[in-house]
């Protein structure tokens, strides 16, 4: 695959993450219930783990997914971003698997986004710029 359909791939992917998150970060703001196949959304939504200093998780996941969008034609700063992106959600799956016992099919699907975000950095890593 060429440099320019990976890009294409990681903004593609970087935009459904972001999405993913501003869904997250609606129903945080409005307090509406998630649509969500289990309570598990509810019980991370509400759980000390939702929020880092303050902050929703959600709006940092909307912030960080926009920054690997903006950085996609730059492979070193978007594969950095990805990095602590995958870094950052391996933490939040740590916490739903083993702290809050409740898992979110929302960020079950934001784990999936970074995973295919992960690939795509790795395959850039070979592919010369074009």
């Amino acid at each position: 695959m060429s440099e320019r359909r990976l890009r294409l791939v990681t903004l593609a992917g970087a935009l459904a993450g972001a999405a993913i998150a501003a869904y997250l970060s609606y129903a945080r703001i409005t307090d509406t219930a998630i649509m969500c196949p289990t309570t598990g959304c509810a019980a991370v939504q509400r759980s000390s783990y939702s929020e880092l200093a303050g902050v929703p998780v959600a709006f940092l996941g909307v912030a960080g997914y926009l920054a690997i969008a903006c950085t996609a034609w730059r492979r070193l700063a978007s594969t950095a971003l990805v990095l602590v992106a995958v870094a950052f959600g391996g933490y939040l799956l740590y916490a739903q698997l083993v702290l809050i016992d409740a898992v979110c099919t929302w960020c079950l699907a934001s784990d999936g986004v970074l995973a295919v975000l992960l690939v795509v950095a790795a395959l850039r890593r070979g592919v010369a710029d074009g």
